[in-house]
């Protein structure tokens, strides 16, 4: 009986065996369409057809590939602000050594070693200005590291000039043969230097060497 039904079924369709195998399959596929259409949110139909949108279109990716550096920039921007950069170590010229001048700027082993010999002959440094007359330093390199030296003046050995001798007086580089000898005259006749004005005034020395050189004396007894 229902054998007899199919072959009556089939013969009034009219359909083949391929035709009724492609129909069966698309039946299959409708169903299966309805059934994602009712059980999916429509919400993230969209949004995933939106998402396809998008990467379609690659003026639209730019476009938000843009807007997420510049919101990422703008937060480590908030967050460097919070947090300011740590001022860069300074360093003490006369008492650094050469390993803490080498990682200054344009100063390599021979200039640290030149700075290092001539803070020896002065006695040390009173100023960081002092650094241009070492030889071979050039002014674009003193620019480079003004910013990150300084001189503490308290580690200046200091000369007594009333009772210093020859020797003493002509370690120091701004003085000559001559000047030395004129004020150990002075200091002869005089009994006593009360200052470096008693040398300016009296023509011992000039205005510019007493500026260089008043902070490597004192005027003791």
């Amino acid at each position: 009986m229902n054998h007899l039904f199919l072959e009556q079924l089939k013969d009034w369709f009219g359909f083949t065996r391929r035709e009724r195998r492609a129909t069966f399959i698309i039946l299959i596929l409708i169903i299966c369409v309805l059934i994602m259409r009712y059980s999916i949110p429509a919400k993230h139909i969209s949004y995933s057809l939106s998402y396809i949108n998008r990467d379609t279109s690659g003026s639209v990716n730019q476009q938000e590939s843009v807007s997420s550096m510049s919101g990422n920039i703008s937060g480590n921007q908030v967050h460097k602000d919070q947090y300011p950069a740590r001022q860069e170590h300074l360093i003490e010229i006369n008492t650094c050594d050469s390993a803490d001048l080498e990682r200054l700027p344009g100063i390599g082993p021979v200039l640290s070693a030149r700075i290092i010999k001539y803070r020896n002959l002065l006695g040390g440094y009173v100023s960081t200005g002092q650094l241009k007359e070492v030889y071979g330093l050039t002014p674009e390199t003193f620019e480079l590291i003004s910013g990150r030296v300084f001189a503490d003046p308290s580690y200046v050995k200091k000369i007594n000039i009333n009772v210093a001798d020859y020797k003493q007086l002509i370690r120091i580089p701004y003085l000559e043969r001559y000047d030395v000898a004129a004020i150990l005259k002075y200091r002869e006749l005089k009994g006593r230097i009360a200052g470096i004005g008693d040398l300016v005034d009296n023509k011992l020395i000039t205005v510019e060497q007493g500026e260089k050189i008043k902070g490597y004396l004192v005027f003791g007894e």
